[in-house]
């Protein structure tokens, strides 16, 4: 049957692209400031590369989902930043210098950035009415991260942290190279009517929700910037630390496979305030200890920190921002979190890392993620939600 072969082979090609584009991110993240600590570069001038990265993703995806979208060339676009950053990111073998490798981060950025973005919509367009099945094609990206995380540890160990280039290129060179195999999405529905969106968005319920989840993925910066290095440096091996991450993110795992389960018996803001209230708790264990079967327990409250918390933002500001206005209601919460608020976290925990250690790194990250739940309890309350909401 036709149809069904056109339906199977768009959601492969789906999960082919979150498998490389995950698998690639499993490399990056755990181990590519890891690199630049080999190359000698102090906390600051990592956090610093690291901070670039973030920016990119506060102003790039939007910039480019523009372009996109006004010219009618999404997947022109798509294959453009796949094939760009791929490219640049062999410059990488070009220096080991601060000035240039920030260079080659500020241009790479510009066209990866905004690649997990488009994949994201041609999925939620691909996928049509059958949206509630997305979790079966983005299972696949983070079984690539938990694998890499996992392998990468002995890989690392065995040929040394340089060869991670070499590995993320590669992966990155296949990526673009199916990247002309994305299915067209269809033609887009007639234009809704035209709302006021600017007044959502700076409507009390949204403002408290963007501050709190702000200084939620803030908080995450010295996780995300040196949670490699900081284990590194207290003696452990690069298969603990890929064991480490992997446990994180099957975590997680299990929280988004139920998150349907999840989301029909919870609010998502009572999830919220507890995942807010997780991560106070974590990043103070982190400071704290160092020991391994600690540390262990501690990386899966990953699950909440980051599985629960980004299943109930997403629902969360569906119910804040009105139908006509939720895709830019999406994007400009993706922009204030994973942008602006990792951003800002890479750069202080950059600093205090290098001036202070990361125990207390982490503790500044617990005390912003304590600050989030003071104020999303105080203040974050819908009207509705008043009379259901703790």
């Amino acid at each position: 049957m036709p149809g069904k072969d056109n339906l199977i082979k768009p959601r492969t090609i789906l999960s082919l692209h979150y498998f490389l584009y995950f698998g690639v991110f499993g490399i990056i993240l755990p181990y590519f400031n890891l690199y630049l600590d080999h190359l000698g570069f102090d906390g600051i001038r990592i956090g610093v590369i690291a901070g670039i990265r973030s920016a990119a993703v506060v102003v790039m995806p939007l910039l480019w989902g523009v372009l996109a979208d006004r010219s009618g060339k999404r997947k022109a676009i798509f294959v453009l930043c796949n094939v760009c950053s791929a490219a640049l990111f062999s410059l990488y073998f070009l220096s080991t210098e601060f000035l240039p490798v920030l260079a080659i981060t500020v241009v790479y950025s510009l066209f990866y950035a905004p690649i997990i973005s488009f994949i994201e919509a041609f999925s939620m367009e691909i996928l049509g009415p059958k949206r509630n099945q997305y979790g079966r094609v983005r299972v696949w990206g983070t079984i690539a991260f938990v694998a890499m995380a996992l392998v990468m540890g002995k890989v690392v160990e065995t040929f040394g942290v340089s060869v991670i280039l070499g590995l993320i290129l590669a992966g990155a060179a296949v990526q673009a190279l199916i990247s002309a195999l994305m299915p067209e999405a269809p033609a887009p529905s007639a234009p809704q009517e035209r709302i006021n969106a600017l007044g959502y968005f700076f409507s009390k319920p949204v403002v408290i929700f963007q501050v709190c989840a702000f200084l939620m993925l803030a908080s995450h910066g010295t996780y995300y910037g040196f949670f490699s290095i900081h284990l590194e440096k207290a003696g452990y091996s690069s298969t603990f630390i890929g064991f480490a991450w992997a446990l994180a993110s099957a975590a997680e795992m299990g929280v988004m496979i139920n998150s349907g389960r999840i989301l029909g018996r919870f609010h998502p803001r009572r999830l919220l305030f507890f995942s807010l209230c997780i991560a106070a708790l974590r990043w103070g264990l982190t400071a704290w200890t160092l020991s391994p079967v600690a540390l262990c327990m501690v990386q899966v409250l990953h699950a909440f920190t980051y599985g629960s918390f980004h299943i109930a933002s997403i629902v969360y500001i569906e119910q804040l921002i009105p139908p006509q206005a939720r895709t830019a209601g999406q994007a400009v919460n993706n922009s204030m979190t994973y942008g602006l608020g990792m951003m800002a976290g890479l750069f202080l925990s950059g600093y205090l890392f290098e001036r202070l250690g990361g125990g207390m790194a982490f503790a500044a990250s617990g005390a912003m993620a304590l600050l989030g739940a003071i104020l999303f309890a105080a203040y974050g309350r819908t009207p509705s939600s008043r009379k259901t909401s703790p």
